[in-house]
């Protein structure tokens, strides 16, 4: 297996990067060429400047957190309490991976969780497929239960007027139901016998702290995540100021023990660049076709017929574009009194791009790692056992919406 690579290096590939700043040149143009009026561009970015805050501090927090070896102990710790049991391993992995994407948001899992799991492929024995698309999958499909967990849910939490609590309890069932679809799947088609080739994989040996300078950065940012996670519940609509919060903390145990750490590197500007160019390109694009389309696939029904239609307008856009600007268009051609309509929308812009490599910028992520680690995962596997899992776990996750609202 090869040396893993630092977790930055997909994103400094030299396309991502084209495509990320070409996005933003063109909203700055339509802009400017007066496309998207000036007053509407200032409003998206008013919405967004908070969000883009959150973002920002969040994969600080998570870029220092893994830095501070707190994913490889966690990782480590669960393989070695698999104690080689596959069936074992495969449910501590799902807890995992479904966790951080839950408390954390998906591009943390994505962009930290991907190569811990897969640099524990090598020492443990285990093939990497089955540990890299369980990250895949749940980086999506585990992002629908809390406002943090997704960026397209903070922008549908604030549309829907509702707290971190609140959202929590509507999205509640939908997220178990998507959780079960993914576990069924990723066991029948990656885990069982047939497809790992093994019986048993090699515990691998707990990580090794250097010394009390790296204990007390894992203690230190360990506790800022906790901190973070516990405050989700209690600021609702200020959970920005969490994440500020915590991020804060975790750069200052590194300024006290790791000072040559904090580079500007650690800011996720590319990931802020290619949210800013599609929250000016994607309204452009809705007042010029977009959005006649999807109002005429996503239509106006409140009921179960209109949630099942903005669940698969949704999805269907998510892959053919990506999940952002999926939501985005979605978002502004349901009615505003329609709160089912929209969070199935939610739904099958968060659950269901896991058909093609662009259909989220988690799924792109993740591949790309898998790439850089020499993992193969076989495109026409990759999407016929999405295709399965999406209309599984949009469908039932829908169907649990409408069962409850």
């Amino acid at each position: 297996m090869p040396e893993p690579v630092e977790p930055s290096s997909p994103g400094t590939t030299s396309t991502l990067d084209r495509l990320r700043i070409g996005l933003l040149v063109a909203g700055v143009l339509c802009v400017v060429t007066g496309l998207l009026p000036r007053a509407e561009a200032v409003a998206n970015m008013r919405r967004i400047g908070p969000l883009l805050l959150f973002l920002g501090s969040v994969i600080v927090l998570a870029e220092l957190t893994r830095r501070a070896k707190v994913f490889d102990v966690i990782a480590h710790r669960l393989a070695i309490a698999g104690r080689g049991r596959y069936p074992a391993l495969f449910a501590l992995c799902v807890v995992f991976a479904a966790g951080t994407t839950i408390l954390l948001n998906l591009d943390t899992t994505a962009v930290l969780l991907t190569p811990v799991t897969l640099a524990l492929a090598g020492p443990a024995r285990i093939p990497p497929l089955p540990l890299a698309m369980t990250t895949l999958w749940l980086a999506n499909t585990a992002s629908l239960l809390l406002p943090v967990s997704n960026l397209t849910n903070l922008l549908a939490a604030e549309r829907i007027d509702l707290s971190a609590v609140e959202f929590a309890a509507v999205m509640a069932l939908p997220q178990l139901v998507a959780l079960a679809a993914t576990a069924l799947c990723l066991w029948w088609f990656y885990w069982r016998r047939a497809h790992r080739g093994a019986d048993t994989y090699l515990p691998p040996e707990p990580v090794r702290l250097d010394g009390p300078r790296d204990r007390a950065l894992l203690l230190a940012t360990a506790a800022a995540c906790l901190l973070f996670v516990a405050a989700i519940p209690l600021l609702g609509e200020q959970i920005g100021i969490a994440a500020v919060l915590a991020a804060a903390l975790a750069v200052a145990a590194f300024a006290v023990w790791d000072r040559a750490a904090l580079r500007w590197s650690l800011l996720p500007w590319r990931l802020l660049v290619f949210v800013v160019g599609l929250f000016l390109v994607v309204p452009t694009l809705s007042r010029f076709g977009l959005g006649e389309l999807m109002g005429a696939l996503i239509g106006t029904d409140p009921g179960a017929a209109g949630a099942f239609r903005a669940a698969a307008a949704g999805a269907g856009l998510s892959n053919i574009a990506n999940n952002l600007p999926a939501y985005t268009a979605g978002e502004a051609v349901i009615p505003v009194e329609n709160r089912t309509q929209l969070l199935a929308l939610l739904i099958g812009t968060n659950v269901a791009p896991i058909v093609t490599p662009w259909g989220s910028l988690a799924t792109l992520l993740c591949l790309e790692y898998c790439r850089a680690h020499g993992v193969s995962v076989p495109l026409r596997r990759f999407a016929l056992t999405g295709l399965v899992l999406a209309l599984l776990a949009t469908g039932g996750a829908v169907a649990a919406l409408v069962l409850t609202a």
